[in-house]
């Protein structure tokens, strides 16, 4: 059995992406990991951070971004599917550049590939998530916030990212320019994997996350309408209260100690008070879907209300 990691990337060593570490935490458990690296700027150092890896698993390809191309964000998905091309293993595991495993889940993840390897209804494997917020120590739970996503799949070619590349579908025939269609397209069928993916895309200095956010609608909306959604005084993102999330006790995944050290953004958090007025207010934030969340958490013991699930589970 063989086990590809991929994942793709640009300028995220400027956005505070901790992708070696990502790249690192399923390192020993990978026999390759395929890195797609977009053309970044000159300031931006996601080559180096790799490379400083030192080892002979990884191999970059080097890519050129073109969101006219692929627009609403479909880049992405795009350039995770040139990553993919390039893995040769018989599971390929997917993580971007902000997700993280914990050590304490490699041998589970291993053997579960092993023990559906020759199971050709499995065509991928669904992990739990812990969505960190703000600090590394509160993550979200609530309703709206992905609990399960598939991050790793057979390698079969008629699989694709899909979308802005979140998840994966089965697309015959793809065109391999429209990444967000659904005709045509199927659900993966996967089972369940007893591990949860540390997913750290909103935890950074409050000027960096807004940065990333301002990177992010520019592939997805382009550069005129984040200039319209964003002023010139709009540097640093609010998390606003931090006692809406959930608090965190336990640990991080080992790769991350260096990384959580340079922590130093503490005063710019706040654990109550008014929620943010100088931005559009997250999900976790409406009492619409705080009130979900109560009835999901509280009354049906986990079990979410509608929502869209981009898989087929199966029992096995």
């Amino acid at each position: 059995m063989k086990i590809s990691g991929f994942t793709m990337g640009r300028n995220v060593g400027k956005l505070y992406y901790p992708i070696a570490e990502s790249i690192r935490s399923i390192l020993p458990i990978v026999d390759e990991f395929v890195v797609a690296l977009g053309q970044s700027d000159l300031d931006d150092d996601t080559r180096q951070r790799i490379e400083a890896i030192n080892s002979d698993k990884i191999r970059i390809v080097e890519t050129i971004w073109d969101t006219s191309k692929y627009p609403n964000g479909t880049e992405n998905a795009h350039q995770t599917d040139i990553a993919k091309e390039h893995c040769s293993g018989d599971w390929l595991f997917y993580l971007q550049a902000d997700e993280v495993v914990h050590e304490k889940y490699h041998q589970t993840i291993k053997n579960r590939c092993k023990d559906l390897l020759h199971n050709n209804a499995v065509e991928g494997l669904l992990f739990k998530y812990r969505h960190f917020w703000g600090d590394y120590w509160h993550y979200q739970e609530s309703h709206g916030w992905y609990p399960n996503e598939i991050r790793i799949i057979r390698n079969d070619p008629e699989i694709h990212s899909w979308e802005s590349a979140q998840s994966f579908r089965r697309i015959p025939n793809f065109d391999g320019k429209n990444y967000r269609q659904q005709d045509g397209t199927y659900k993966l069928k996967v089972a369940s994997l007893d591990a949860y993916i540390y997913h750290y895309g909103w935890v950074r200095p409050p000027q960096y996350m807004q940065s990333k956010r301002k990177a992010l609608e520019t592939i997805h909306k382009g550069k005129d309408k984040v200039n319209e959604l964003y002023s010139d005084e709009d540097k640093s993102f609010d998390y606003g209260p931090l006692n809406l999330a959930k608090k965190f006790n336990g640990s991080h995944p080992s790769v991350m100690e260096d990384w959580i050290k340079k922590f130093d953004w503490n005063d710019s958090l706040r654990e109550n008070g008014p929620i943010p007025t100088n931005r559009p207010r997250m999900k976790h934030e409406r009492f619409k879907y705080r009130l979900i969340s109560w009835l999901e958490q509280k009354i049906r013991g986990g079990r979410p209300i509608g929502g869209f699930q981009n898989y087929e589970l199966l029992d096995i």
